[in-house]
Formats: C-alpha cells, sequence, structure tokens
C-alpha cells in the first residue's frame, strides 16, 4: 500500500461485514486507525483482534442517534481526532412493493438507510467544525439511488435520498471544509445482499462465484463487483487525493448504470432462485 491515510482516523459504519470491512481493512492498510461500527459484536471483536490496535469495534445501532453522536465521541476519545466518516450500515429493508408498503415498514427503511447518513453527516460535521480541520464524509447510496427498477421501493426511495443529503451538505458544510460524496454501488454480493435474494449469509462467497459465472459477461466491463471496487473509491474519498472532490455520487458498478439497464435485475432474481433450487 501507499500510505495514502497515513495519520488519519476514520469511523465506518457496518463495519463488520461486506464493503464495511473491506473499507476498514484497506483503510487501515493505508495508514489510517479505524472505529469499526456495527451491531455484530461477536464478528466485531474477532475482527478488531485480528486488526489490532490500529482498529477498535463501537457497537453502534445507527437507527439511534444518541449511539451515534457516543460513537463519534468513543472515536475522539480513542484516536484523538476525526478526519472521515463512512456511513455504510444498511439492510434491504421493507420489500414491499408501491401497493402494498406500510408506514411502519417504510419508517424503519428510512430510519436505517437515510436518517443514519443524516445524522453521520450532523455529529461528524460538528467534531470535524469543532477541530478546525474540515474533514471526509462518505455515504454508501446505490444504483438504486440513482435508476428505478434495481430493488424494492423503499430501499430505493432511501438511496435516493441520500444524494439529496449529499448535495445540501456541499451547500452548507463546504464553507467549513467538509466533504461530502456518496459511492454507488452495482450489485456487489456481500452477506446482507445474499440474504436478500434469500441465499444464508454463510454461502455468499459462493453465491457470489456463481453470479459472476453466470451473469459477469452481461456487464459493460465483463464481471460482477466486489466489496474490495467499493472500498478503493472510498479510500480515494477519504484521501487527500479527493480533496477538491464534494458533492459527488460516484457508480462504480461496472458501468450499468451509463447504459439502459435491461434485464440485469431480474436475471439476478433468478439466478438466485436457481442457486437456491440446486
Amino acid at each position: 500500500m501507499t500510505g495514502l491515510l497515513e495519520g488519519k482516523v476514520a469511523i465506518v459504519t457496518g463495519g463488520t461485514s461486506g464493503i464495511g470491512l473491506a473499507t476498514a481493512e484497506r483503510f487501515i492498510a493505508e495508514g489510517a486507525k479505524v472505529a469499526i461500527a456495527d451491531i455484530q459484536d461477536d464478528l466485531g471483536a474477532s475482527i478488531t483482534d485480528r486488526l489490532g490496535a490500529e482498529a477498535m469495534y463501537v457497537h453502534t445501532d445507527v437507527t439511534d442517534e444518541a449511539a451515534i453522536e457516543a460513537l463519534v465521541a468513543t472515536t475522539v476519545d480513542r484516536f484523538g481526532k476525526l478526519d472521515v466518516i463512512h456511513n455504510n450500515a444498511g439492510a434491504q429493508g421493507d420489500p414491499s412493493a408501491i401497493l402494498e408498503i406500510g408506514s411502519v415498514g417504510f419508517d424503519k427503511t428510512i430510519a436505517l438507510l437515510t436518517r443514519s447518513v443524516l445524522l453521520g453527516h450532523k455529529y461528524a460535521a460538528r467534531q470535524f467544525q469543532a477541530q478546525g480541520t474540515g474533514g471526509s464524509i462518505i455515504s454508501t447510496a446505490s444504483a438504486a439511488g440513482l435508476q428505478g427498477g434495481w430493488s424494492a421501493a423503499g430501499y430505493t426511495i432511501a438511496k435516493h435520498a441520500i444524494v439529496g443529503i449529499v448535495r445540501q451538505a456541499v451547500a452548507e458544510l463546504a464553507p467549513l471544509g467538509i466533504r461530502s460524496n456518496a459511492i454507488a454501488p452495482g450489485i456487489i454480493m456481500t452477506p446482507i445482499m445474499a440474504r436478500t435474494f434469500g441465499v444464508p449469509a454463510a454461502e455468499a462467497v459462493p453465491f457470489a462465484d456463481f453470479l459472476a459465472d453466470r451473469l459477469g459477461s452481461t456487464q459493460p466491463l465483463q464481471r460482477t463487483g466486489t466489496a474490495d471496487d467499493i472500498a478503493k473509491v472510498a479510500t480515494f474519498l477519504a484521501s487527500d487525493l479527493s480533496d477538491y472532490v464534494t458533492g459527488t455520487v460516484i457508480p462504480v458498478d461496472g458501468g450499468a448504470t451509463a447504459v439502459t439497464q435491461g434485464s440485469f435485475a431480474t436475471d439476478v432474481v433468478a439466478a438466485a432462485a436457481e442457486y437456491n433450487q440446486r
């Protein structure tokens, strides 16, 4: 690695698996100290044991505002400052279609996927302002935040709202030297994504291999994406290489949202069903 994040302190929410774990690992490899926030305590303990003193685990329910505030404070207490937050925690949320969705399921989806991102901005930005240093805020959006039809209604709406948060953050936070950008992954096979398609988390890796073989050639870059594809872009946004970049939403989808979507979303559902019947 090249030490792109040497001396920086970062928070990664949803950091015990998938995109969050890949990002935390890459941040540390590039020289950062990282607070890994999640609710999977056993995983958190084993990951920090493996990663060593440059990592800490903080149990954090990102649907709880007080927990996000405490996460920032705990990170600063341990590492002395904060430079980067990656608002990454998430799940599918309510899978209902528009004709069926109810307010309870929708509100829970928004709390997890959108409100947590807004509050991550709030408390990280307050810390950056107190330090007088500026900082980088990175949020995980989705291809479903750029186009309809990639996921269920609640998830799609929640991820579109992240784009709005990023743009409003430019208006309010850029004068303070605080940058806000989002990454919009395509379909990246993680344990959470596997569960979305009814595949047990323990089978996420073989399922990802199955999809790569079945669907990779349907993508513009001729392969499916990985968690590390997202982590590499997050590292750029966390680093000083992007110090004049704010307000962007970067698709990391192999080019899928740049062209007509075609049948890829339904192809994934069909492939998952086929996999589950084996």
